[in-house]
């Protein structure tokens, strides 16, 4: 049966993993004088051999006959390991086993010392997709665990494990695989595989693969069936991406301002089934190189990526546009990449984007002088500094609702009229109260933009900037909508206290009542106040 190159590549030793040198040494030594810690935390992005050096590690800690501390590979400790069927290394997914019953099962089967190794090893990969509950119940095992052992935990998103969690672990920061160590690690595959891989098809495939060994070799396993030779323009043609010739004649229409040529030279891409949205990203990429060559033109070599015969093109793209310019480009571009994501027509976006670039669509707003206007403004604030010093207060709106529950809504076990503001706690967890939130009710979710919540007891106060916000909240549907995210974050039911304290019929332009302002106060202003036109 075949196996997925991938698979079948993945480093046995900490000798095969590469471009991760400042981990794997250390480990190494760590086995070879017998001092490893209980627990480790490897992050990093995708495939950069997070996941590959655990099982590594849980296999050399139990082998019985270690060499300079790799695992020899061939005692049945090493042998059954790697076939998955050890029953003292465990590898558990969070994403699917997330839940508090899945650790408490972890929890309750740890106490059983290890049947044939010396230390029974827990391997948990994307372990930030617990939920805070289950973060509770590994805590206290992770704290106290018995000698025999070893937890390895795995993650892309540092950020979402708790504190009390990675400060029990040694952590291990993997970084994005070096391009040059791919594209050779490619080449020693090809040629194990008896697959001609020429080097600028091995280049191209690291450039693309982003840092991850494993969308590298998935790549030039997808090649490996279209074509005998695999060389850049077969790997252009499989990952429905822009061959490089087309990439630059369309870098070189925009520079030279050349609409018809962008547009034509784009509707051969599209009729050869390329990806739009890949495409805009190679321009993004190249767009950004252009960038630090007028920017660093002495290091601009070590920095960019790109081709060995692509340079001397950048370059001369470099020398006839004005950094602003580029920047200009570069940040149009990466908009209309954000809106590709989401548009039905790819192809409409991106040649809008390319009439932009071409400079055919002039900017709505002309570039005034500005010192001019501060001076105004200066002006204005002290003749009605007094006047606005007196205005009423904004009205402030508070609608309040309780979370879902049926019969068994929650109702406040505090005192409101005797909260202070010192009694309420900042929900450190909003954040992804919100980011849950998007996916059940994007339409109220963007009107909680820039808030912030509290709580104090089971009520939970939120604020919002925006004063639409109060209007969706009226209506029930959305208010269950949000008691049920919170409950689900939170792990609590809450009385929802929801607040703007912007009032929306009295919201008006502060640029608007500050002219009017002027214009009664008999000041000069530069603004034409001719509604007639």
């Amino acid at each position: 049966m075949y196996k997925a190159l991938y698979r079948k590549w993945r480093p046995l030793t900490f000798d095969d993993v590469i471009s991760q040198q400042h981990i794997t040494e250390t480990l190494k030594n760590q086995i070879k004088s017998g001092k490893t810690a209980h627990a480790y935390l490897f992050t990093g992005s995708r495939g950069t051999g997070k996941t590959t050096c655990a099982r590594i590690l849980a296999k050399a800690v139990n082998c019985p006959n270690m060499k300079d501390g790799n695992p020899c590979l061939e005692c049945d400790i090493c042998r059954e390991a790697e076939e998955g069927s050890l029953t003292d290394i465990i590898e558990l997914d969070a994403a699917s086993n997330n839940g508090v019953d899945d650790v408490r099962d972890l929890r309750d089967a740890a106490v059983y010392s290890p049947e044939r190794c010396q230390y029974k090893i827990y391997i948990i990969d994307e372990v930030h997709m617990l939920s805070n509950a289950a973060f509770n119940a590994l805590l206290k095992i992770m704290e106290e665990p018995p000698p025999y052992l070893k937890f390895i935990l795995a993650t892309t998103e540092i950020h979402k494990v708790p504190a009390t969690i990675a400060s029990r672990c040694q952590r291990y920061d993997f970084r994005r695989i070096r391009q040059e160590d791919m594209a050779e690690r490619l080449t020693y595959i090809a040629q194990q595989e008896s697959l001609d891989l020429t080097p600028d098809g091995a280049a191209l495939i690291a450039k693309l693969a982003d840092g991850g060994m494993r969308d590298a070799v998935s790549l030039l396993d997808q090649c490996s069936v279209c074509a005998e030779q695999i060389n850049a323009e077969t790997v252009s043609a499989t990952a429905g991406i822009a061959g490089r010739g087309y990439l630059y004649d369309i870098l070189e229409a925009v520079s030279e301002g050349d609409t018809p040529k962008a547009l034509e030279v784009t509707a051969q891409l599209y009729d050869m089934s390329k990806d739009l949205m890949r495409l805009c990203e190679e321009l993004i990429l190249q767009m950004r190189n252009i960038m630090l060559i007028k920017a660093s033109p002495d290091t601009a070599g070590s920095l960019i990526s790109c081709m060995p015969d692509e340079f001397d093109r950048l370059r001369a793209l470099a020398e006839k546009t004005p950094l602003e310019d580029v920047m200009s480009r570069l940040e149009l571009l990466q908009e209309c990449r954000e809106r590709m994501s989401r548009a039905m027509n790819k192809r409409v976006e991106f040649e809008m984007a390319l009439i932009r670039l071409c400079g055919n669509v002039k900017a709505s707003v002309q570039n005034v002088d500005n010192s001019e206007i501060f001076d105004k403004i200066k002006q204005l604030e002290g003749m009605i500094g007094k006047a606005s010093a007196a205005a009423p207060a904004p009205v402030e709106k508070v609608v309040t609702a309780t979370s879902p529950g049926g019969s068994d809504q929650p109702v406040p076990n505090i005192d409101l009229h005797a909260l202070k503001s010192s009694d309420v706690k900042t929900c450190e967890q909003w954040g992804e109260v919100l980011e849950e939130f998007r996916k059940i009710n994007p339409a109220v979710a963007s009107s909680l933009e820039e808030s912030y919540a509290g709580t104090a007891g089971n009520v939970i106060f939120i604020t919002a900037k925006n004063p639409f916000f109060v209007s969706l909240f009226k209506i029930k549907e959305n208010a269950l909508s949000l008691g049920e995210t919170i409950y689900k974050v939170l792990g609590q039911k809450y009385v929802i206290k929801a607040r703007s304290t912007v009032n929306p019929e009295k919201q008006r332009s502060a640029a608007e009542e500050l002219v009017k302002k002027a214009i009664n106060s008999s000041i000069e202003t530069a603004v034409d106040n001719n509604n007639d036109q």
